[in-house]
């Protein structure tokens, strides 16, 4: 079973969704998209099956939202992918592909909601917020 991540290793909500999949005994496909970017019939393939707008898909922080003023609602659909192609920061992650679905992980405890396997026992994240506890409950 393929499973792909769209990947910020600098990103600590990025690397807690690695480790949840790699946890559930799959080894997805990781692309760095800051280094090798979608394609813009990518991108909208991917904002398209998480059901989401192009605009709910920005990221605002640590990116150049503010300074391109993307806040104002005179962008539209096809302009804010533009900006999210000429700046992939802004493309919010991590977006996770499986066959059971595509989300955006945040938070990342969202992936197991289209993971093969979601039952993988006791995990903590970096900052050691629980996420399943030690009798295999989701807590958060």
């Amino acid at each position: 079973m393929t499973i792909t991540i769209y990947h910020n290793p600098d990103c600590g909500t990025s690397r807690n969704t690695l480790a949840i999949i790699r946890q559930s005994g799959e080894e997805p496909e990781v692309i760095e998209y800051l280094k090798n970017p979608p394609s813009r019939e990518k991108l909208i393939e991917l904002i398209a099956a998480t059901g989401m707008t192009p605009r709910a898909l920005l990221r605002e922080k640590g990116t150049p939202y503010a300074e391109l003023n993307l806040g104002d609602a005179k962008w539209g659909d096809d302009e804010i992918l533009d900006f999210m192609l000429a700046h992939p920061i802004l493309i919010n992650r991590p977006i996770v592909v499986s066959p059971l679905g595509v989300v955006l992980a945040r938070p990342s405890e969202a992936v197991l909601d289209i993971l093969p396997n979601p039952d993988i026992g006791p995990f903590t994240k970096e900052d050691g917020e629980v996420v399943v506890d030690a009798g295999g409950k989701r807590v958060v």
